[in-house]
């Protein structure tokens, strides 16, 4: 049975940091992971995504620069460290992963993501 289980969400102010882990379990293709964001009203958006073996990452140009996704693979643990947040960054966070081998164009794309955490609120205000 696959778990994903977010976590490290919170209120921050603006140019803050926080960190979110979504220790993971049962997943049948340890190939790829990533996270998405939505908020209420907007389409769920890709923020990072990783190769669980590699190491390689693909970012939103939102976040590039900002946001580090990593994988502890002896832990089993995905993280999205995140910096200089801003109130555009509020939203709901998801780690998510597919079920199959998914190409460069999919990365950030949430249709090809079949396992879902049930997501960690982020809220960046004054």
């Amino acid at each position: 049975q696959v778990q994903l289980v977010e976590s490290g969400g919170g209120s921050v102010l603006p140019g803050g940091s926080l960190r979110l882990a979504c220790p993971f379990s049962g997943l049948p293709s340890r190939t790829y992971m990533a996270w998405f964001r939505q908020t209420p009203g907007k389409e769920r958006e890709g923020v990072a995504n990783i190769h669980i073996i590699n190491g390689r990452a693909t970012y939103d140009a939102s976040v590039k620069g900002r946001f580090w996704i990593s994988r502890d693979n002896a832990k089993n643990i995905l993280y999205l460290q995140m910096n200089s947040l801003q109130p555009e960054d509020t939203a709901m966070y998801y780690c998510a992963a597919p079920s199959r081998l998914i190409t460069a164009n999919q990365f950030l794309d949430p249709e090809a993501y079949d396992y879902w955490g049930q997501g960690t609120q982020v809220t960046v205000s004054s």
